[in-house]
């Protein structure tokens, strides 16, 4: 008889989006007719930038003639989009990222999950409470915990509570951990890390020998120029840091796929007994043996968006989704709910009403109102009793929504 992969079976329900989905799906078999508003799922709604169609449409041309046909490509990214990003990404806001330490991808979700394959499984890991969910799994999945809780924690990981109780902010662990997973503009949350608190991770990372894992999937979102957009912002942050950076919700490429991961020359980790390695030549390693790189039309869409007339575009799509979230924030506070984030980030995170639990105001709003969000349950322990709300939707449905919430609160 095969063996399996006895750690799948300690993950202690269906991942939350398939979850949510399964639901839906019922209700909409039931009751055909209804108009059902989803903004759940963070995916976007609004088409590509023109200027990235033009180069997509550009680079299909290309591969039609033999002259100017590519087949596969540098598994690290072609060197016109590396280099675009090291530039407007980082080097313009005053952090010191190489081209050839960007690494491109086809999701910061698979780069966040795979980066765990060239690291120990003696790690001591630490994660927000609550968490995108990816983190977690995909620990349980690579057998660096042990068996769930009746909350839905797992041993051996270090939870690190954010709730409206401590304004959001996580406290430095007490114990040392040696990998720390730190989302900003926060998922599900929507809070954003000031510089101090940054500041505060590093020196910690420092200290104790650590690396942080930074996910900042949604910092096209940041409008407050004291708000820092990368962790490489941060003195000392190339040192302890790896940045995971995606293009889907930042110019629409959720379909599309394409993002990138910033692996610093010179960060190390320890081997067993004590030897330092660099992590770079690690993660090119596994990089290029189990990808082959995104394809050449996508990533010339995305260093479409680097150029005047695609920061133009993209910057308007960003914008009408953060006028969402802030018509969304607006009229949930003035039912009188408590309600964070939708400011410098796409969701609106929230405090269920009625001391109700996080599923049974979903089932509510799905019931009653046709509305679909995500259970804060759903990321963790410490989200039970709040609720995420997301402003990727048309105007048109997310003004619907708010007046169907009005007739249900």
């Amino acid at each position: 008889m095969t063996y399996i992969n006895d750690h799948y079976l300690k993950l202690t329900a269906g991942y939350l989006f398939p979850e949510i989905g399964r639901r839906v799906t019922a209700f909409c078999d039931k009751n055909p007719s209804a108009n059902v508003i989803r903004l759940g799922i963070g995916d976007v709604t609004e088409p590509l930038a023109p200027v990235v169609i033009q180069a997509m449409h550009t680079a299909v041309d290309e591969l039609a003639t033999r002259s100017s046909f590519r087949g596969y490509g540098p598994e690290q990214g072609y060197d016109f989009l590396r280099e675009a990003i090291a530039k407007h990404d980082y080097q313009a806001r005053g952090a010191k990222v190489d081209a050839d330490e960007i690494f491109v991808s086809d999701g910061s979700k698979c780069d966040s999950g795979n980066i765990l394959d060239i690291f120990g499984e003696n790690n001591v890991i630490a994660v927000l409470d609550p968490v995108y969910p990816v983190y977690v799994d995909t620990n349980v999945m690579a057998g660096h915990t042990g068996p769930a809780d009746a909350s839905g924690r797992y041993s051996g990981l270090v939870y690190l509570p954010v709730t409206a109780e401590n304004d959001f902010v996580p406290e430095l662990p007490r114990q040392r951990v040696d990998l720390i997973y730190l989302c900003y503009p926060n998922n599900p949350t929507g809070v954003v890390a000031t510089k101090e608190m940054l500041k505060r991770w590093v020196e910690y990372a420092k200290q104790n020998g650590s690396v942080i894992f930074y996910d900042a999937a949604y910092e096209a979102y940041i409008t407050d120029p004291a708000i820092p957009h990368s962790i490489y912002e941060i003195d000392g942050a190339r040192d302890v840091a790896i940045e995971f950076r995606s293009f889907s919700k930042t110019a629409g490429f959720t379909g599309v796929r394409c993002a990138f991961t910033v692996i610093p020359k010179g960060l190390k980790g320890k081997t067993r007994d004590g030897k330092e390695v660099e992590i770079h030549p690690l993660w090119n390693r596994r990089h290029c043996t189990k990808f082959n790189g995104v394809s050449y039309p996508v990533q010339r869409g995305a260093a479409a968006i680097y150029s005047p007339e695609g920061k133009r575009q993209v910057r308007e799509t960003i914008d009408f989704y953060l006028t969402n979230a802030k018509i969304i924030h607006g009229a949930l506070t003035k039912l009188g709910l408590k309600v964070y984030g939708g400011v410098n980030a796409p969701y609106v995170w929230l405090k269920t009403p009625g001391n109700l639990s996080s599923w049974d105001f979903f089932d509510k709003l799905l019931q009653e109102a046709h509305l679909v969000g995500t259970p804060g349950s759903g990321f963790g322990a410490c989200g039970e009793g709040y609720f995420r709300l997301s402003a990727f939707n048309s105007r048109a449905n997310v003004e619907e929504a708010v007046q169907r919430f009005a007739k249900i609160i």
